[in-house]
């Protein structure tokens, strides 16, 4: 099967509420911008226009052209059924438990549950796991990941290639040595992957690279940072991921999503064409101890909608129990469940965030950290899934939206030319024309800036 693209964003203008238009700066300027723009989204503004940007923005207008093989229009009132197949956004999650669940019903579980939903999956690079010894790697279970991605139609991000939480126990004591290491692992993996994982989350979390040590636990790659600055640092990592796949989509990710995240790292990853080394910013969004309420959320977005490229919200996690981070930390026995109540807060909070950010024309990606209860991080009771894998309220909720309210189902005929209309989201499409046993079949791609007509073959 065809490994599907993520497609990259073109740098337009982007349309804001109300009809206005903020065009696009330079990403130096993005702060002073901000700063004089006055706050003309108010919550219950922005909620009340969710609807009508969620049409403007995720929806086209399509006219097919249906001919045969031989390149005929198809009789005039030949019964056409249109289905959509996969969004072009990226809905999606980290796949970190594939193969791993407690039992073999529990991985198939897993597995359908995600695939029924999702159409982009995260796969885990982190370097202390991949190469627990130099040399040594967990190459074949990534690659295995990366071919179920492929085999249900599901592209894959790589995430992070470079992140100072935590040094593999057998790095070198000079942090030069370590940071050609460092680089070089960026190359090898990227090159190795390539065409299988084709987007990256390159360096992870480099406004405050240097944190507590209960936190990080990183004293060599930290240092390796330190040596040659935050600045010649990032561009290195992506100057040498962009080397070994130049057709890759490349991220910056953080869990700042404030101004020094802008000046720290955004302002040092500028090319020397005056374009960003990067193609879409990621912006984590771990909320477990107090959601985010509508104007923070459209706050965060019109932040960084001003540099012209996609926004991936990489890492978004709602709690369905207690409030808090990292629980189990200093009590390893301590109980962290799921709860009713706690589940019901977490189907409500998810559903408001995703239609937020749908309805946001930067935003390209959203993705849940973690799938299932089962091994999250922290132990946190954050999944869709429950530890048995049986889906909360909130996976209810995310499906309703992805796949039932945001897509696309048309049941038409054919003119006297072969023509259909439709309008639809943004995405891939089958196309069945005729009735049973005669039925034949089309594809075509519903994209943001296609004129049309589309003249689609069916077979």
């Amino acid at each position: 099967m065809r490994q599907p693209t993520i497609r990259k964003f073109r740098p337009t203008r982007l349309p804001i509420l109300e009809g206005r238009v903020l065009h696009l700066v330079a990403p130096g300027l993005a702060a002073l911008l901000l700063a004089s723009i006055p706050c003309r989204a108010q919550s219950d503004e922005i909620l009340a226009g969710i609807d009508e940007r969620i049409e403007r923005v995720r929806k086209r207008d399509a006219e097919l052209i249906l001919a045969d093989e031989s390149g005929n229009p198809l009789a005039e009132g030949t019964p056409v059924r249109i289905r959509q197949i996969r969004h072009a956004f990226l809905f999606g999650s980290n796949l970190f438990l594939l193969g791993r669940a407690r039992t073999e019903s529990q991985n198939r579980e897993y597995e359908r549950r995600f695939s029924e939903l999702f159409n982009f999956a995260t796969l885990p690079f982190y370097w202390w796991n991949y190469e627990p010894e130099r040399g040594r790697t967990e190459v074949e279970r990534l690659e295995a990941m990366a071919a179920w991605c492929e085999g249900n139609g599901i592209p894959a991000k790589g995430h992070p290639l470079a992140w100072n939480f935590v040094d593999p126990d057998w790095l070198p004591g000079d942090p030069d040595e370590v940071r050609d290491l460092q680089m070089n692992r960026i190359h090898g993996i990227v090159e190795h992957f390539r065409g299988r994982v084709d987007a990256w989350d390159v360096v992870n979390e480099a406004t405050e690279f240097r944190r507590d040590e209960t936190v990080l636990r990183a004293p060599l790659l930290t240092a390796s940072i330190d040596r040659i600055g935050v600045g010649p640092y990032v561009r290195e990592a992506f100057r040498r991921a962009r080397q070994a796949n130049p057709g890759a989509t490349l991220l910056i990710n953080d869990y700042r999503v404030d101004a020094d995240y802008e000046s720290r790292v955004l302002s040092q990853l500028g090319g020397p064409d005056g374009r960003p080394l990067y193609d879409a910013i990621g912006l984590q969004s771990h909320q477990h101890t107090r959601e985010w309420d509508v104007a923070r959320i459209w706050e965060v977005c019109e932040r960084f909608s001003v540099y012209g490229v996609p926004l991936h919200f990489t890492e978004v996690t709602f709690l369905s129990g207690k409030p808090g981070w990292q629980l189990r930390r200093p009590n390893p026995d301590f109980a962290w469940p799921s709860t009713p109540e706690g589940e019901k807060r977490q189907a409500e909070a998810a559903k408001l965030f995703y239609r937020v950010l749908f309805s946001h024309p930067a935003v390209h990606a959203i993705t849940w950290w973690d799938f299932s209860d089962q091994r999250a991080w922290q132990g946190a009771p954050a999944g869709l899934l429950r530890e048995d894998m049986s889906p909360k309220p909130s996976y209810d909720a995310l499906f309703a939206l992805i796949r039932e309210q945001w897509w696309t189902e048309v049941d038409t005929r054919t003119d006297g030319e072969g023509r259909v209309a439709f309008r639809g989201f943004l995405g891939d499409y089958r196309v069945e024309v005729g009735a049973e046993p005669e039925i034949r079949t089309g594809r075509m791609e519903l994209g943001g800036d296609a004129p049309g007509p589309f003249r689609v073959i069916v077979r």
